[in-house]
């Protein structure tokens, strides 16, 4: 998963695998891995399950000279989540959890496609959402692969993952900080994109917000969104002070069934962009038929637009990239930012709380001591 890459490099090059010898498959495309894995689909109407059957071909077609020897593909039970302890849980979609075992079964239909080419399979379960467990659910597989690895080797992969986890986290919220004072140093608008992890891929998410920031719009995501104390407390000043919310990652007041780690973050994404002047605009990306997403369609809309932020969504995304109607989309996004975003960030500033931290202070892009990860 494209939020948890960091750790998955990390911990196999703390058990001694050469990077150059770690490869994922390539970004999600229409062609990609379709001749191997014709057949092989699954009946899911999850599109992002749907391309793993063409992820997987792909990387059991390499030729010879470039053969992989194990295709790991972990079931991530849970998600390591900044509003951890804040929420009920921070579980991933069950859909996509399961999805290494679904998409299995194509490639033992008629044989098994992993035997014949050498290749062992291992999938284990991963609550990453709970650091301490890791080690335990993991040892196990790893040892599939590494035959005298020890547990003690296992919990210290584990921790370095973490560590390179937390490190890009901290490096991508502190750039999206910088872009905040940008924009607020200029008065300028910027985007914020509302969507789950998998739409980073370009194949997935169809680079809409690539197509956006070629006119001149910063786009920031939900996931990197800078948590640093003192502007959560000045984005929900006036929240915390009436008691409608007990800390900023509080979303109790919005949606109290919150198990789900990114359903968790789409709401919280929603309330920090109806309170932050500079953010004149969401775009909300999410995949055809997202039953996990449906439900909160209607909650994300209403909480942006009645602050008057402009809200702009993609709910329909799936294998096919309808180019002439993105490009009517994204032309229409532009319009529409370029005439309403000086008044929406007038409207909004005189609304929000005085004493924002991101005014009158020097962008600074050096990268942030990572948040210290929980005892392994």
């Amino acid at each position: 998963m494209w939020s948890t890459h960091q750790f998955w490099v990390a911990l196999f090059e703390a058990l001694g695998v050469e990077p150059r010898k770690i490869v994922f498959s390539s970004d999600t495309s229409e062609e990609q891995g379709r001749q191997f894995a014709k057949g092989r689909g699954t009946v899911d109407c999850c599109y992002p399950v749907k391309c793993i059957s063409g992820h997987y071909g792909e990387l059991l077609a390499r030729d010879k000279h470039r053969k992989i020897d194990v295709l790991f593909s972990p079931m991530i039970y849970s998600l390591p989540s900044f509003m951890k302890g804040h929420v009920l849980d921070t579980l991933a979609c069950p859909r996509v959890m399961a999805a290494p075992e679904n998409i299995k079964a194509g490639f033992l239909k008629e044989k098994d496609a992993f035997a014949d080419r050498g290749i062992r399979y291992v999938t284990p379960l991963a609550s990453l959402g709970d650091p301490p467990l890791v080690p335990k659910q993991l040892h196990p597989a790893l040892k599939e692969i590494f035959s005298e690895l020890t547990f003690e080797e296992t919990k210290n992969a584990v921790r370095k993952g973490f560590e390179a986890l937390e490190g890009f986290n901290s490096r991508a919220r502190r750039r999206g900080r910088a872009i905040l004072e940008e924009c607020a140093a200029g008065n300028k608008p910027c985007l914020l994109v509302i969507a789950r992890p998998y739409h980073m891929d370009p194949g997935i998410g169809h680079e809409i917000e690539i197509d956006l920031q070629a006119y001149g719009y910063p786009v920031l995501w939900t996931q990197y969104f800078p948590t640093d104390p003192d502007l959560l407390e000045w984005i929900f000043a006036r929240d915390l002070k009436a008691g409608h919310i007990r800390s900023p990652f509080d979303i109790s007041d919005v949606w109290p069934s919150s198990y789900s780690s990114n359903t968790n973050e789409t709401l919280w994404g929603a309330k920090v962009a109806a309170r932050v002047p500079w953010i004149a605009g969401v775009i909300r990306l999410a995949s055809y038929e997202c039953g996990m997403d449906q439900p909160t369609y209607s909650p994300v809309q209403q909480i942006v637009e009645r602050s008057g932020t402009l809200f702009f969504s993609f709910q329909e995304l799936d294998s096919t990239k309808p180019a002439g109607s993105v490009k009517i989309r994204v032309e229409t996004i532009a319009h529409y930012l370029q005439k309403y975003a000086k008044e929406i960030i007038a409207r909004k500033k005189a609304a929000a709380a005085p004493g924002c931290p991101l005014v009158g202070k020097p962008v600074n892009l050096q990268t942030s001591a990572p948040a210290p990860v929980a005892a392994i």
